[in-house]
């Protein structure tokens, strides 16, 4: 069944990674989740073709969050790029409570967050999440049960 974007849900994680409160940033809009691999070559004299194996995965979450300079979430987006810190997120299909959707989960650090003043639109930010090394888990693709 195809899937409108719409229905789709981004949560910030208020809890702990053992026990998540996940809160939805209702005021993302055009989340992009980008999941890519490095290559390493392969190639050996028993082929006549280069060969590759999948190296490291990378993953970046990007989206804009429209400027509510009061919204709980853009405050915790904001902060987090100016001063460093982790953010723990979850880039569904849907509803986090809904068993069976899925979608990454990663805790994170903000790689950008460029404010947009177009003439005729609504102000947003551009935000780049990536990966960032946590002691409790690896990005990981998730599934509710």
């Amino acid at each position: 069944m195809a899937l409108v974007g719409l229905s789709c849900k981004l949560f910030i994680n208020t809890g702990t990674y053992a026990v998540p409160v996940w809160t939805e940033v209702t005021i993302a809009r055009d989340v992009a989740v980008n999941l890519e691999a490095t290559e390493a070559e392969a190639s050996s004299r028993a082929s006549t073709w280069k060969e590759f194996l999948v190296a490291l995965k990378d993953a970046s979450v990007e989206f804009d969050i429209l400027y509510e300079g009061a919204d709980t979430n853009l405050v915790l987006i904001r902060d987090a790029f100016l001063n460093g810190t982790d953010i723990e997120i979850l880039a569904f299909d849907g509803a986090s409570a809904t068993v069976g959707n899925q979608g990454l989960r990663a805790t994170c650090k903000c790689f950008a967050f460029s404010r947009n003043e177009p003439m005729e639109e609504a102000v947003t930010n551009a935000v780049t999440m990536k990966p960032t090394p946590n002691s409790d888990a690896a990005p990981a693709w998730f599934t509710a049960v």
